[in-house]
């Protein structure tokens, strides 16, 4: 009897847990929800502001340094045959402001082939004051023969540059990976004739 009881509490003690959890997977959407729109990090609460008669309670950022503009230039390069290039050659930014540019590429050769973007900037303490939000520098990308893409960098300049930089260069070049790179050349090495 004592072992029929203590499985009948068992069986109540996880009934409960099971019906906690439950419960608590219903809560985990107004939870969450509640919690990014405290932190500002929610991307539902972006499109809830989009909805009619909704109230907007955005706050401007205050880390723009309105006060002056950053021209930057965008240079694009490619090791190899296909086609990449910046959508625009330049624009004007402020400090601490999120811009984005759209880079365009294009596979013009007959075979697959993988490629990744390497930045570089001018002047170079411009470098370390750019900081980009989306890139596709960050990873490789395969493409096939012919197919065109389009990639993002979204970025901001750090407003503690220096008031001395007013342009910016972000220069990517683009190169393949893994590809049909020929070997290294080998060095002759003189024959020595027997006797000599």
């Amino acid at each position: 009897m004592g072992l029929k009881r203590e499985n009948f509490r068992m069986v109540g003690k996880l009934g409960v847990i099971v019906l906690g959890m439950f419960c608590f997977g219903y809560a985990l959407v107004p939870i969450y929800k509640a919690i990014c729109e405290m932190t500002g990090i929610n991307v539902l609460a972006l499109g809830d502001r989009q909805i009619p008669g909704a109230t907007a309670n955005t706050s401007a950022n205050t880390q723009v340094d309105t006060s002056r503009s950053i021209t930057v230039e965008f240079d694009a390069n490619a090791r190899g045959p296909w086609m990449f290039r910046p959508a625009v050659t330049s624009i004007q930014v402020h400090p601490g402001e999120l811009a984005t540019v759209m880079y365009e590429f294009q596979n013009v050769q007959n075979r697959t082939m993988s490629a990744q973007a390497i930045p570089s900037y001018a002047p170079l303490q411009a470098g370390s004051h750019f900081n980009k939000l989306e890139c596709f520098c960050f990873s490789q990308y395969t493409l096939a023969p012919g197919e065109k893409k389009q990639w993002p960098v979204a970025f901001v300049i750090d407003p503690k540059l220096s008031k001395d930089v007013t342009t910016i260069t972000l220069s990517y070049t683009f190169f393949e990976v893994g590809g049909k790179t020929p070997p290294a050349p080998v060095a002759a090495v003189p024959v020595r004739e027997p006797g000599a």
